[in-house]
């Protein structure tokens, strides 16, 4: 599956309609994009058509249980990662959750940045997707085979230049900070200089500009990087298309 909000996309499943609204406010500022169910057999049954990349799901619910709506997801091969939420937090709990396929389990109350920061380390972990190629202009990415074409040549790099050159790909126009560039290459828990981003997008330059091509990625003052496409270039055809770019002084 492939997002096209710079988070991923969230499908929050609670029959707390107050618990919906609050995930969806805080998630929504967060950088995901976010739908809602009210129970497990709506949940179920939007899967399909809103193809979420990340899955919110309360343990306790009428009717068809969170559980339930996990382990219905598993036995039809769906791998999609599973967060639940309750308000139990005994060991038994949390292994029942996780019995019934669920990646994670957070306890009610909980702090929204835990969420977040849980939601991401689940996105990072999971595997490519048979849909996640990024085409986007003269520039060609599959995680899958981690290669990356540019004017249907090869270039060759590192897995660094690798995922840094595929989350800029995938946000194409959209200017992402050095912060957000560090968290989703080097994860969160990172042990590294801030100028890292720097300096391998200094060498993503190098190859891509090699032989006087134009310039892909380009520097925003104060803000970051954006990846640009050439006058007359098509857009990413990754499913679907990332976020305008916002309007921000012009690039170095």
């Amino acid at each position: 599956m492939s997002s096209a909000a710079p988070g991923g996309r969230v499908l929050v499943v609670d029959d707390d309609a107050a618990i919906r609204r609050s995930l969806e406010r805080g998630l929504r500022l967060s950088g995901f994009s976010v739908s809602l169910a009210e129970d497990g057999e709506t949940a179920l049954a939007r899967m399909p058509t809103d193809a979420p990349d990340v899955l919110v799901l309360d343990v306790s619910m009428p009717g068809v249980s969170g559980a339930e709506v996990c382990r219905s997801l598993r036995a039809r091969g769906d791998d999609i990662p599973v967060l639940m939420l309750s308000a139990l937090d005994e060991p038994a709990d949390r292994v029942a959750g996780l019995q019934a396929g669920a990646d994670d389990y957070l306890v009610k109350p909980f702090a929204l940045e835990e969420l977040v920061l849980r939601l991401r380390a689940l996105l990072r972990r999971r595997p490519p997707q048979p849909d996640d190629r990024v085409v986007a202009g003269p520039l060609t990415i599959d995680p899958g085979t981690r290669q990356a074409r540019l004017d249907g040549e090869e270039l060759r790099l590192t897995r660094r230049e690798f995922e840094l050159l595929t989350h800029l790909a995938r946000n194409t126009g959209l200017v992402l900070s050095r912060e957000l560039l560090l968290e989703r290459v080097w994860g969160y828990d990172f042990d590294v200089r801030s100028d890292a981003v720097d300096t391998f997008v200094s060498y993503l330059r190098r190859k891509t500009e090699a032989g006087g091509r134009p310039r892909l990625i380009h520097t925003v003052r104060g803000v970051g990087f954006v990846l640009r496409l050439p006058d007359g270039a098509a857009r990413p055809s990754e499913g679907a298309a990332p976020a305008p770019a916002p309007t921000r002084p012009g690039p170095r």
